[in-house]
């Protein structure tokens, strides 16, 4: 399958931008999705807020024959880099495998090149202080030295993926910061956003309560005395 095209109206960024992933997957939780976390998977250094749409990439188990055929010249690693898009999260199914590299330092600045919005792979990188250098936020499973052709062949891109216990389809949205990574699917996502705002600003409220002295009890969660005197505080 191709590439499933999604519009990330700059609205819809900039709410996203200021929806904490711990809120956003508190949100997809409540609505049954639980199996939406990238696990696993820490930012590197200077990474920053990653937000975007996924094009995916897949690899599979190495074997010496499949190499030959898929994992030199362009492959299916090198096109998707050589393809992706402003805005875009390229996300990496490597098996949750750390002991090799998935991409390195000159895959990096073809990305950010491209206008990347970010790379998430559950395998390893290799060149690790280059990579955090480039300038486009990468999450991953650890650093490793080794070569992708120790652990994985290449095989293709822009289908569904297995990223980190999570299944990505290409034009998901992908947001991760320093709790982690999510995946929305875009049908709900404004829904979701939304709700996580919301409920950002009354979490706020009532840690002003608690950082005055109140209990938790009948604060957290608000008991309806509780909430009544927040919902006249909004009126007013």
């Amino acid at each position: 399958m191709g590439p499933r095209m999604t519009t990330l109206s700059p609205s819809l960024r900039e709410r996203l931008e200021k929806a904490p992933v711990a809120g956003l997957s508190a949100q997809l939780r409540k609505r049954g999705y639980e199996s939406i976390h990238i696990d696993g998977v820490r930012a590197l250094p200077g990474a920053g807020k990653l937000i975007g749409t996924a094009r995916t990439l897949r690899y599979v188990p190495h074997r010496p024959d499949l190499f030959a055929s898929h994992g030199g010249g362009q492959n299916a690693q090198k096109r998707l880099f050589d393809a992706v898009d402003a805005g875009e999260v390229i996300v990496i199914e490597a098996r949750g495998l750390a002991g090799s590299g998935t991409l390195g330092d000159i895959l990096a600045l073809r990305a950010f090149a491209r206008g990347a919005a970010g790379i998430v792979t559950d395998g390893g990188v290799r060149d690790h202080d280059a990579v955090a250098a480039v300038g486009v936020p990468v999450f991953a499973a650890g650093a490793h030295p080794a070569v992708l052709g120790r652990l994985h062949v290449p095989w293709e891109h822009d289908v569904a993926v297995a990223c980190g216990g999570a299944t990505v389809l290409p034009g998901d949205i992908i947001v991760g910061d320093t709790d982690g990574v999510v995946v929305i699917p875009p049908s709900i996502a404004a829904e979701v956003v939304d709700a996580a705002l919301a409920q950002e600003e009354e979490d706020a409220w009532i840690a002003e309560r608690v950082a005055e002295g109140h209990p938790l009890e009948g604060l957290f969660p608000m008991s309806q005395e509780w909430r009544d005197r927040y919902e006249a505080g909004l009126d007013g």
